[in-house]
């Protein structure tokens, strides 16, 4: 009997190759060069790689044997995931294996801050001795905040507890019983800025996070806070943190991570470069043998359960188990569902109902429960969100899900419903279904808003109290910003206090949260939601 090909395109650990086993026949091959990937991949049944071979249409195009392709790492930039899907080949990462030594690196980098480190290394070596002038302070009694409380933040904070710290956690998404075992309270983004003497950042990097910690944070700090960013480049605002530490506003800061990297190809990054009162990494978060050891164990151990036919736990593109042919056209559009319930709520659901209507509620709908949980978790979490980690994670944060179906419907054919109940006791709740032949992606309600609009990559949603000349306000605004509104539509609700309307933007690109609140203002709207959707 053949054995199944599997080629590594980079250096692994021996490790790695003990776990594929003997059932396997391993090869390699320079995954940078790109002639000869192209032709060993027409044999390869498996691929592994970690960043520097780019995995494509035109790998896809070549390798007609090809089932998997694992990662071995957390990213997946090198991989086009929608091409894997599209071309029925499964995805795998490691999205755990680095996340102890990204923990650990953190911990590092605000010790590094508190006792000047990186430039007393410098001083040592250049022939001087400055002990007074690098005096440092204590991490005892201080106020630590943790800015993202998933994994990699609770991590962060069980390791500081033994410092004797007080321990502040900011996540919408933050399940406050866990906090709370771990010592930490649970509180807004500024009473965290206002009480911590050091923040660290654990959030994943979204349309919103981005520039998350800005100028407006850090008028709001002690002059002796330290800042931390070992997450990822951007969720600090590198030219306001400049500002921060150049005028002594903040007192200092570690970096792993920037907005480009290295920091000298970004003349606003490169500017931190010229300060004394930071230290800088570059990019070290998984790079420990132990973490690299990990990656390469994890997806080698996945690629077997693939070649083997059985669940992948860490697949992110390919649900466990058979999926019903009239249920399959509905996974990505649950999962866009889940992105968009997710930027609307901006907060962990306490109950969230899957609602399934219409003819597919006969079948198995697992799928699409699955794949809504894994919509809403994609930019929640700083790791990868499959279709098994996706319940953990709701369990994690407390969530009740429940996934409801019932064979009747109105208006339309089928129709997937995601209605959360917030902590408040709000409810968001957002609609879509398949339409025409090319079972088109539509969203059909909003808040109670009926609807028929594609759910096309980049949405601006927009509730206000209707009047005239409004819609020609923010349609100026998007005009004079340069961005194209490709598409529109305009849904009135009569609420007790008037006529609410509520309107969808479908636009030709994605807007920046600052010019979607410019644009809010303008209007006196009651929400607006810049919303960028993926598959």
């Amino acid at each position: 009997m053949t054995r199944p090909v599997v080629l590594i395109a980079e250096e692994l650990s021996p490790a790695t190759v003990e776990v594929l086993g003997p059932d396997v026949e391993v090869r390699s091959v320079d995954g940078t060069d790109r002639t000869a990937l192209l032709a060993a991949v027409a044999e390869a049944d498996a691929l592994l790689v970690r960043s520097a071979t780019q995995v494509d249409a035109e790998v896809y195009a070549a390798a007609p044997k090809l089932r998997v392709v694992a990662r071995a790492g957390v990213g997946l930039d090198n991989v086009d995931v929608p091409g894997a899907t599209t071309a029925g080949v499964m995805v795998i990462n490691a999205p755990t294996s680095n996340i102890v030594s990204a923990a650990e690196l953190a911990i590092a980098l605000i010790l590094a801050s508190l006792r000047n480190l990186g430039r007393a290394d410098s001083s040592v070596k250049a022939g001087r001795w400055e002990r007074k002038q690098l005096t440092g302070v204590e991490l005892l009694e201080k106020t630590v905040g943790v800015v993202g409380f998933g994994r990699i933040g609770q991590l962060v904070a069980e390791r500081l507890r033994p410092f004797g710290v007080t321990l502040l956690a900011y996540d919408p998404y933050v399940n406050h019983a866990r906090a709370a075992e771990l010592g930490a309270r649970v509180v807004e983004l500024d009473e965290l800025m206002r009480e911590a003497d050091v923040l660290t950042v654990h959030m994943p990097k979204t349309p919103e996070t981005t520039g998350l910690i800005g100028a407006e944070e850090f008028a709001l700090a002690k002059p002796n806070l330290h800042v931390v960013n070992a997450a990822r480049g951007g969720l600090i605002d590198e030219e306001a943190l400049y500002t921060a530490l150049s005028t002594g506003q903040i007192a200092g800061a570690g970096l792993d991570v920037y907005s480009s990297e290295p920091p000298a190809k970004s003349e606003t990054a490169a500017k931190l470069l010229e300060l004394e009162n930071i230290t800088l990494t570059p990019h070290l978060g998984a790079s420990t043998a132990e973490a690299q050891e990990k990656a390469g164990v994890a997806v080698a151990k996945s690629v077997r359960l693939a070649l083997a036919g059985e669940l992948v736990p860490d697949a992110v593109n390919v649900a466990g188990g058979a999926i019903d042919d009239l249920v399959r056209p509905g996974v990505a559009l649950s999962d866009r569902l889940g992105q968009l319930f997710t930027a609307l709520a901006g907060e962990a659901p306490e109950v969230l109902d899957i609602e399934v209507h219409g003819e597919i509620a006969s079948r198995d709908v697992t799928a699409l429960k699955l794949s809504a949980l894994r919509g809403m978790f994609r930019s929640v979490v700083t790791e990868q969100v499959s279709y098994v980690n996706a319940p953990v994670l709701a369990e994690e944060r407390g969530i009740a899900v429940n996934l409801v179906t019932d064979e009747t419907t109105e208006r339309f054919r089928n129709v997937i419903t995601l209605r959360g109940t917030l902590r408040g006791g709000d409810v968001v709740a957002v609609s879509g279904t398949l339409s025409g032949v090319d079972q088109e992606h539509k969203l059909i309600d909003v808040f109670g808003h009926a609807l028929d609009v594609p759910l096309s990559d980049h949405l601006l949603i927009l509730r206000y109290s209707d009047g005239p000349g409004l819609i020609g306000k923010y349609g100026a605004l998007l005009g004079e910003a340069g961005i194209n509104i490709a598409g529109m539509q305009v849904s009135r609700v009569r609420r007790a206090q008037g006529a609410e309307a509520l309107v969808v933007l479908d636009l030709d690109e994605s807007v920046s949260r600052e010019f979607a609140e410019e644009l809010g203002a303008a209007i006196d709207a009651r929400s607006i939601h810049a919303v960028d959707l993926v598959y």
